[in-house]
């Protein structure tokens, strides 16, 4: 029998960068988090769709298919899915792009390249293990 991921300290990855996303799920597994990695925005999408939702939710901007800015409005229209947080995770730093991010309902928004130590500071701050 396959074991169902613990949804209840897990973070959902949405990141197209390979080498970026194996940094944050090395980072957050070793603080004690369950990840799932998924790597364009239709996967994403399906995931949002036909999963329980994470403790927390780290997101790209700049994704195939579709983005993170349509990502975060189905988060957010999803009725099981709409108080989980959301940290943007993007190398798009104009304050438009920022302002739309935290207005459509992300909770933080964290630039590219990051800072580890800051990065698990800010996940920690909205979802416990």
């Amino acid at each position: 029998m396959l074991s169902q991921p613990n949804f209840c300290n897990s973070v959902l990855v949405v990141e197209d960068d390979d080498h970026i996303a194996f940094l944050l799920r090395f980072m957050l597994e070793r603080e004690g988090y369950t990840v799932t990695v998924v790597t364009d925005g239709f996967k994403a999408r399906d995931f949002i769709e036909s999963n329980p939702p994470p403790s927390l939710v780290l997101l790209d901007v700049m994704l195939p298919y579709m983005d993170g800015f349509t990502l975060v409005t189905l988060i957010r229209e999803n009725a099981a899915w709409k108080a989980i947080p959301i940290l943007m995770l993007t190398s798009k730093s104009r304050e438009n792009d920022i302002v739309r991010a935290l207005s459509l309902g992300a909770n933080d928004y964290i630039f590219k390249p990051f800072q580890p130590a800051e990065l698990m500071a800010r996940v920690k701050r909205f979802a416990r293990v």
